[in-house]
């Protein structure tokens, strides 16, 4: 029988996967723009209503993307998909559930004209029960309304301009659909929410676990752990509500001289797999069963030094905009994949995902290959009660379906200030980033959080800052100093902005160069390109890269991360170009980013 972790790969669920296989639905969809917003009143989620569905797109591409057949990057703050699928009618005890990776920003979804779900936040998936809705076996129309009004500021849009055209270092849109769609079948009682959290030092793994609904008698729930043909764990506990949580003894991590066989970290990325069964308590029979995957590993922070497994380890990233050239924010399952064994082949050990919440695909081969990631919030852009509302929920959302993942390493609510642009001056905007670190803190104990990474630092686990001076001994001075490791910054103001906000102190935080770099190479002739300087050469541009990494190399940060991995339209400012061709000889580049302390 295969790894269940080596039967995630594709899926857009990696983490709880059951028999049998879903269904992918993507591919070609009916499609409408509705400029005058009048499909509601109009009824087109009817499913004699076809007529105004003129169009085709591909899904999960969003329609201003090429690979979706529509290309249309004009503001149409409102579309709709149609599409017919032919499924039979769940059996009794079953029930029949659409998923949703990700839909930008608002959608309405309807099957055979009946509204089977909503849901508002364009970075984090959705899941709409069919059941009730069949009343028939057979053919069923699926309906989608998308909304994502491109002028809204407290839409948190991250890198997607609000210009009709992009501009500086904000790109085109990706609206609706941009993540898989899938149909999966279930029992009535089912594990709709499951959580890993390793605690190495205590010799366990903290399990979570939510049903679908409060369970109408008692359940049993066995985890197996097993690493190839080892098995790890075993434990059975009885659930008595919707939601339990409980601690599964791994007797093999107490064994000191025997850790580096089940650690997991980018040099050695090894996973266990796990297997869960839900069964009555009484009659002992099956409820449900899924499989998932983990990996043994502690991150921390101490004396000014970011631990993996409690030792140190310095961080070589780059910074990630994820985004390709024909199909936006989306992505297939092997570009997804490639990027990750592209980011390791040039010698990082990690990236920083920026303004994009990334396809859980995307982490899956993160996790399976070896890659430390930062997650971070798409920002909005103005500051108030709805911005509030509205990151807290999707952030949530995030920080839920991503906590298992073990190549996340930190999370990062705020970028730059962006939606609150005077923390020092407005104390709500300070309440709300305090209160994010908190709230993410409060939601997954376990990790690194910054609520504000770049400058105006507050409450943080790392001291993240943004340099982009373009001279290595600039870097030296700033950085390369004993203290820093103490928090001892040599310049509170070395850009427009202050690094530290009044009232905060060091308490052993890393202080990690989290943005740097971004030459622009050899950018076209009269394009509106974006960089913080230019070299004409492939020979400049390595000697720039070399300068400035081998100074952070050599200073007292904990870590760095170079802006950017690839170009990304007019910010042409990466290591690699858009098509993921490295700018210079990848053993060159590879020499470079692995650079030791000298």
């Amino acid at each position: 029988m295969p790894h269940p972790h080596l039967d995630a790969a594709g899926h857009p669920r990696p983490q709880l996967i059951r028999d049998p296989d879903w269904r992918d639905l993507g591919g070609p969809w009916q499609f409408v723009h509705d400029d005058e917003d009048r499909g509601r009143a109009d009824r087109w989620m009817e499913p004699a209503n076809s007529a105004p569905f003129t169009g085709t797109v591909t899904v999960p591409y969003p329609p201003e993307s090429a690979a979706s057949g529509v290309a249309d990057t004009a503001f149409h703050p409102v579309i709709w998909y149609r599409r017919t699928i032919d499924v039979p009618r769940p059996a009794a005890g079953r029930r029949l559930l659409l998923h949703f990776g990700a839909v930008d920003h608002r959608a309405e979804v309807w099957l055979g004209g009946r509204l089977v779900g909503r849901h508002e936040g364009g970075h984090t998936g959705f899941t709409c029960d069919l059941t009730d809705a069949i009343d028939r076996d057979g053919e069923q129309t699926v309906v989608v309304r998308a909304e994502d009004q491109p002028l809204d500021a407290a839409q948190p849009r991250g890198k997607q301009d609000w210009r009709r055209d992009p501009h500086v270092i904000w790109y085109h849109r990706t609206s609706g659909i941009w993540q898989p769609v899938w149909l999966e079948e279930v029992p009535t009682e089912h594990i709709a929410l499951l959580h890993w959290t390793p605690e190495v030092a205590q010799a366990r793994v903290r399990c979570r676990l939510r049903l679908s609904h409060w369970p109408q008698r008692p359940l049993t729930v066995t985890v197996r752990l097993t690493r190839g043909e080892r098995v790890l764990s075993e434990q059975r506990t009885l659930i008595e509500g919707q939601e339990t949580e409980f601690d599964v003894a791994v007797p093999a991590l107490r064994h000191g001289q025997d850790l580096d066989d089940l650690l997991w970290s980018p040099e050695r990325p090894q996973l266990v797999d796990a297997v869960v069964e839900l069964r009555s308590a009484a009659e002992d029979t099956p409820v449900d069963r899924a499989t998932s995957y983990l990996g043994l590993r502690d991150i921390g922070w101490d004396d000014g030094v970011f631990l993996l497994n409690h030792k140190p380890y310095f961080l070589r990233f780059a910074l990630q905009q994820g985004y390709w050239p024909a199909t936006h924010l989306s992505a297939s399952a092997e570009e997804l994949r490639r990027d990750v064994e592209l980011a390791k082949e040039i010698g990082l050990n990690g990236l920083r995902i920026h303004q994009k919440v990334e396809d859980p695909r995307f982490l899956y081969w993160a996790d399976r290959l070896g890659l430390l990631l930062w997650e971070e919030m798409p920002s909005a852009y103005t500051f108030g009660a709805q911005t509030v509302e509205r990151v807290v929920a999707e952030w949530t959302e995030a920080i839920s379906r991503d906590l298992s993942h073990p190549s996340i390493v930190a999370w990062v609510p705020i970028n730059e200030s962006w939606s609150v642009p005077n923390p020092a001056l407005v104390p709500a905007q300070r309440h709300f980033m305090d209160a994010l670190y908190h709230l993410t803190k409060a939601l997954d104990p376990s990790r690194p959080a910054v609520s504000n990474d770049g400058w105006e630092i507050s409450a943080a686990d790392i001291w993240g800052i943004h340099d982009y001076t373009q001279h290595g001994d600039v870097l030296r001075r700033r950085y390369g100093h004993p203290s820093l490791r103490q928090g001892a910054l040599a310049e509170r103001w070395p850009g427009a902005k202050r690094l530290t906000l009044d009232g905060i102190r060091h308490q052993g935080q890393p202080v990690v160069l989290s943005e740097f770099g971004g030459a622009t190479f050899e950018p076209a002739e009269g394009a509106a390109w974006f960089g913080y300087d230019t070299v004409a050469t492939k020979e400049d541009f390595a000697e720039r890269l070399a300068d400035l990494v081998t100074a952070a190399v050599d200073s007292g940060l904990a870590g760095y991360c170079y802006t950017q991995f690839t170009d990304t339209e007019q910010e042409t400012n990466g290591l690699l170009t858009p098509d993921r061709q490295p700018k210079i000889p990848l053993a060159e580049l590879r020499e470079i980013l692995t650079r030791t302390r000298t």
